[in-house]
């Protein structure tokens, strides 16, 4: 693990802290005017619509308080879905419905719900509960994404998701989350979810954490982590690197999931990404994009960033 004890040891280990990301990389490399094609995931899944990127189906969105009364017609044949803010920010505000049982609606966590449990998150998404201003908002009710079986072992209720660090359009740093009993069914590290490194070039796991906290199996599982294997590792990054091209944000933040069905796909992008992928993979940010700094002068093809990040021996 990274010694955390002193700032010295911290900038020697190559740590980006928050000052140096806000400053010297988002404010930077982040046009501010670009930020509501991520923070608003309405945005986000129209504009990678027109780009050909797979995202979870849009079934919906209550826009008004007079919708949420028309709610339960147009669930009537929906068994799972997922409800979501359009500019909520860490996981809050996303309410899971994994099935029904008569007029009640079954949560991931196998909780059952009423109608009006459900309408009373809506109404409260719309009046802003969860929106990153706090401004009013509107609701997304879209497809429940079922995981691939390759995770089975590894998380706990909900969906796993890779987050990849995108600089300048180069892959730079990637984890996996993984949900716990802890964390709800949800995959954020700080609600208490595990973040499982992943080597940049391969996708193996090479270190995991759970609270700031070293742990080589899954709480709730037993499961080693060590054999998680993630197939097609390139055409991740080349879905991520993609979406610098699709935002034209220097730095950013790329959640991907993986269907069963439907494959890779978009869940979410963020113009803010945190931290604490650094504690995940045992390593700080800092010394990768000095070194992409260095390359990204010109602006250069998908396929060659990747294969630049692939092949470079200090990554």
């Amino acid at each position: 693990m990274i010694d955390f004890i002193s700032p010295f040891a911290l900038r020697r280990s190559g740590i980006l802290g928050m000052n140096s990301r806000n400053i010297e990389f988002i404010s930077r490399y982040n046009d501010r005017k670009l930020f509501p094609l991520v923070d608003n995931k309405l945005q986000t899944k129209l504009l990678a619509q027109e780009y050909g990127i797979n995202t979870p189906e849009l079934l919906f969105v209550v826009r008004y308080q007079r919708d949420v009364y028309k709610l339960l017609e147009k669930l009537k044949d929906i068994s799972s879905f997922a409800i979501k803010p359009a500019c909520g920010s860490g996981g809050k505000g996303i309410l899971v419905i994994k099935g029904r049982e008569g007029d009640g609606f079954i949560k991931s966590s196998g909780v059952v719900i009423g109608l009006e449990e459900v309408t009373r998150h809506v109404t409260n998404i719309l009046a802003g509960l969860y929106s990153l201003s706090g401004d009013q908002d509107v609701a997304l009710v879209e497809t429940l994404i079922e995981a691939d079986a390759v995770f089975d072992d590894y998380s706990y209720q909900g969906v796993p998701d890779i987050r990849i660090i995108v600089f300048q359009g180069y892959p730079v740093m990637a984890m996996l989350r993984l949900s716990t009993k802890a964390s709800d069914g949800k995959a954020n590290l700080h609600q208490g979810a595990v973040g499982v490194g992943l080597d940049i070039k391969t996708g193996k796991p090479i270190n995991a954490v759970m609270n700031g906290v070293k742990i080589l199996t899954h709480p709730d599982t037993n499961h080693s982590f060590d054999t998680i294997k993630i197939d097609n590792w390139k055409e991740l990054l080349l879905l991520a690197s993609s979406c610098y091209d699709m935002t034209n944000l220097g730095y950013l933040g790329v959640d991907i999931v993986l269907d069963k069905n439907k494959g890779a796909m978009i869940l979410e992008l963020n113009a803010r990404p945190g931290l604490s992928i650094q504690v995940a993979n045992s390593k700080g940010l800092l010394p990768r994009l000095r070194e992409i700094e260095k390359v990204a002068t010109k602006r250069a093809n998908l396929q060659k960033r990747v294969d630049f990040v692939l092949g470079f021996e200090n990554f």
